[in-house]
């Protein structure tokens, strides 16, 4: 696997983007503020990010991610999200408990 992954980070950006744009369809900005009528369901939060954080886990095993690939990913959702209009807690709970997620060993 090694510090960087078989992958250029040019897409390791593009895919890190359409998690984000992923989310944001599924779960918009809006629809999770404090005050807003909310029409995403804990339920439904819950079940979109598992299925993103499953794709991030298979995007890693695919292209063998390293320590800076998998930072480079979690940067780049981070600040996609932020640009969709999440606000800063959201974001950054969301960021880390993908990195931490595509971070684990598996078996």
């Amino acid at each position: 696997m090694g510090l960087f992954g078989s992958v250029s980070s040019r897409q390791v950006d593009e895919f890190a983007k359409s998690l984000a744009r992923e989310l944001a369809q599924q779960c918009p900005p809006g629809a999770l503020r404090d005050g807003a009528q909310p029409s995403v369901t804990p339920k439904r939060l819950v079940a979109t990010l598992e299925q993103i954080c499953g794709k991030a886990l298979g995007f890693r095993e695919q292209h063998g991610l390293g320590i800076y690939k998998k930072a480079r990913l979690g940067n780049a959702f981070r600040w996609e999200l932020a640009e969709l209009g999440y606000g800063k807690d959201f974001v950054d709970d969301v960021t880390q408990r993908l990195v931490v997620f595509i971070s684990r060993k598996t078996k």
